[in-house]
């Protein structure tokens, strides 16, 4: 099965560590990153979606994402 996330964060360091956990745990970039101004916030926020695909499983909506 293909999994899906979206990862998001604020515009710092904290997100790109984010992303390269999930990178080094076998998810994949998918597509470009996004980056937004948060109007409540007052600050820029990142977004990345990312997929992985994982064998021998079924996929059901209470699974936890970041622990594949």
């Amino acid at each position: 099965m293909k999994l899906y996330r979206f990862l998001t964060g604020p515009d710092d360091a904290s997100f790109c560590h984010k992303i390269s956990l999930a990178l080094s745990k076998g998810w994949e970039l998918y597509g470009a990153p996004s980056y937004a101004f948060d109007a409540e916030t007052k600050a820029m926020r990142c977004g990345q979606a990312v997929t992985k695909i994982v064998s021998g499983k079924d996929y059901a909506p209470d699974m936890k994402l970041g622990d594949q």
